[in-house]
């Protein structure tokens, strides 16, 4: 039976929308709220902040859930429960692959299992991928942007400071064979978020902006550089929810 208020996220059935970004910042759920039509402050408890509103007539809600795939599936669980149904992480990464430039947009089509939270759920062998419906559309949302972005695989992981441009020891080390097979970025969060959804019969995607370089450590992305990108993904993620919400209704 579920309790008239979710445990750690604050919410009730009617409190979001069926379609719910997940950026892991905090401050970043205003951020995208603010480009909706309109939006309202739902809740805030603990890392879990919620705006609920429309754009271009299609209700959709923002859940902020922190860094950590942990963290993402008691925010996915919960958002479930009370209603949800298609999930859009909007974040940032980090670059493993020389084509692949700071601010450029990556939507991933799958992950590489590196976190511990996924195991908890299911074995190795559940492939972590995006829903196909909800690739498509960031695809063609992108493209509409005028964005080629870069698809393919990701790979996220538990620890941030043993493997990016901040660790202490040789990071290129371990990430050498995502490098040599072809994984676009690292980040924190989506092999939970495609592995749980697809469990659960919901959809789940991925759009990036990539804001270090682990081949090129010195290069660095402005404030206002990552305010843009973040502004585009955001941007493209929303007309991709409105793409998805017009096939599915």
């Amino acid at each position: 039976m579920i309790m008239e208020k979710q445990h750690h996220i604050d919410l009730q059935a009617g409190d979001v929308a069926e379609t719910v970004f997940l950026p892991g910042d905090v401050h970043r759920a205003k951020f995208i709220a603010d480009l909706f039509d309109d939006a309202e402050f739902v809740a805030h408890k603990r890392q879990y902040v919620t705006y609920t509103g429309t754009y271009q007539g299609t209700r959709m809600s923002v859940t902020s859930t922190g860094i950590g795939c942990p963290a993402l599936a008691i925010a996915v669980e919960e958002l479930i429960n009370i209603g949800a149904r298609n999930f859009i992480r909007i974040g940032t990464c980090g670059a493993l692959q020389k084509n692949v430039r700071l601010g450029d947009v990556i939507i991933a089509s799958g992950a590489v299992r590196g976190d511990g939270t996924s195991r908890e759920y299911f074995p190795l062998e559940y492939p972590a991928v995006a829903d196909f419906h909800l690739l498509e559309a960031l695809i063609e949302a992108a493209h509409e942007h005028g964005v080629n972005p870069h698809v393919g695989i990701i790979r996220a992981h538990d620890a941030f400071y043993a493997e990016s441009i901040l660790a202490g020891g040789d990071y290129l080390l371990k990430d050498k064979p995502w490098i040599e097979s072809g994984v676009l970025s690292t980040e924190n969060e989506s092999s939970t978020l495609f592995t749980l959804t697809t469990a659960l019969g919901c959809r789940g995607g991925t759009i990036l902006v990539p804001v270090g370089h682990h081949l090129f450590p010195e290069e660095m992305i402005t404030s206002e550089q990552l305010t843009d990108a973040i502004k585009l993904e955001t941007l493209i993620a929303l007309d991709a929810a409105v793409k998805l919400n017009n096939k599915f209704g």
